[in-house]
Order: C-alpha cells, then sequence, then structure tokens
C-alpha cells in the first residue's frame, strides 16, 4: 500500500479575496457551484429582459481551445458571449478583464473572478506578461479566451479599431479564432449609465479563422487586428437591425 501524503493547496493561507486575484487560481467546488448558478441566473435575465438572440452558435469549436473576439460598448458583451457557450466549457473560458478596473474593489473582484472567470489584463504596465499569460492559457487545451480587442468600452457604441495585441500570441498558432459581433448592447447598457435598460440584443458568430501562416511579429499582429476588424464589421453590416 502506497502512504497517503496530504499537500495543502498553494493559496490555503491567503484570504479569499486574495486567492480571486490570483491567477491561474485553484480548482474550488464552491467557486464552480456558484459560477454555474450565477450563469443560469444571468441567461434567463438576458432571455427575458433583453431578449438575447444567438445567431451562428454552430460556428463555435467544439473541442480544443479558441479565442472568441467581438466588439465592446457595454458590460453586457461578456455576459452575452459567455451565454453561447455550454455549461460544461464556463470553468475553461476566461474574458481578458483590465486589472486596473475589476479586480481593485471586493465585489469588482468577486464578480470578475467568481461570475465571470475572468483572466487579469494588466494594461498598463506591463502588458506584454498579460500576452505571455494568453499564450500559455491557450496552449493548455480545452480552453478558450474572450477578447476585446478594442481594449476599452465604446462610448458611441461604434466598432472602434483593434489592437495589435491580440495577433502577437496568435500568428503562426492554429487556434481558431470567432469573430462575433453585439449588436444592442450598447443601447441596453452604455457606457456610464447606472443600470441596464429592457433593450432587445443580439450577438452574431461568425465562421473561425486561424493564422497558422503568419510569420510571428509586428507586421503580422497588425495584419492579424485589421483582417478581424473587418470581419466583425462584416458581420455588423449583414445584421439586419432589431427594433
Amino acid at each position: 500500500m502506497n502512504d497517503w501524503h496530504y499537500e495543502p493547496a498553494e493559496d490555503l493561507e491567503q484570504s479569499l479575496v486574495e486567492r480571486l486575484r490570483r491567477f491561474p487560481r485553484q480548482p474550488d467546488m464552491l467557486v464552480y457551484g456558484t459560477r454555474v448558478a450565477a450563469a443560469a441566473l444571468i441567461r434567463g435575465w438576458l432571455k427575458l429582459y433583453h431578449r438575447l438572440e444567438i445567431v451562428g452558435r454552430e460556428h463555435i469549436p467544439a473541442e480544443g481551445s479558441f479565442v472568441l473576439v467581438a466588439n465592446h460598448a457595454s458590460h453586457l458583451d461578456v455576459l452575452c458571449l459567455l451565454s453561447a457557450l455550454p455549461f460544461a466549457k464556463l470553468h475553461r473560458a476566461f474574458p481578458a478583464a483590465a486589472q486596473d478596473y475589476f479586480f481593485v474593489s471586493v465585489p469588482r473582484t468577486f464578480l470578475a473572478a467568481v461570475v465571470v472567470n475572468a483572466l487579469p489584463f494588466n494594461r498598463q504596465t506591463n502588458p506584454r506578461q498579460s500576452i505571455n499569460l494568453c499564450r500559455e492559457l491557450l496552449g493548455n487545451t480545452g480552453n478558450i479566451l474572450v477578447i476585446f480587442p478594442e481594449g476599452t468600452r465604446s462610448v458611441t457604441g461604434e466598432l472602434g479599431e483593434f489592437k495589435p495585441g491580440l495577433g502577437l500570441f496568435l500568428a503562426g498558432t492554429s487556434y481558431p479564432v470567432v469573430p462575433c459581433y453585439l449588436e444592442g448592447a450598447h443601447r441596453a447598457w452604455p457606457k456610464g449609465a447606472r443600470f441596464p435598460r429592457p433593450r432587445p440584443v443580439r450577438l452574431t458568430i461568425g465562421p473561425s479563422r486561424t493564422y497558422a501562416e503568419l510569420t510571428a511579429g509586428k507586421a503580422a499582429a497588425i495584419e492579424i487586428s485589421r483582417d478581424l476588424e473587418a470581419r466583425v464589421r462584416s458581420l455588423r453590416d449583414a445584421a439586419t437591425p432589431r427594433p
């Protein structure tokens, strides 16, 4: 019979907030259960209050690591994107979230880490370290990275220019990148509004792209960002406006 050894979790002596702020976070069944319960409530609320419609769900890869890319004009955006995924994939989906905004106060940290399972992205002092973290995350088969390449929410709701950071870890890889367009989220919950409004929202998901043929570098990163921006714009232009 083999000897049994007790090995406590690395974050055992840390407070709950400290455990939630670190990444990668240790598995926690209580957190997992809370996340699934919150997702069920959020999906019901999005369906009833915002009449959320999801078009093109069949374009989401059934297996392997991949990236979801979308326009960004509302806090509703990430909730809608996560609602397009099966419950079983929630704990492997990581929306990139600004560390200096979502991981400062206790309430925001709880929502970001527990409800959304966000990856803290340091966009101020060390963005390259965060980019490397994204690369490592995708290297673990089955993970999903959710990125908003505009970098911040649009004030007007118009689609802004995509920043090239995403291309720095996608060039020369075979990870599928799935472009998405969110319509109505800005009207439902614009930047600066305290509470969401009962406006309809639609998520359109397009066919995936890969960039294995490109050599990693600045030029490839710019090419990838422009290609993805064009694809998201085409989804916007093809969408029929909702009432």
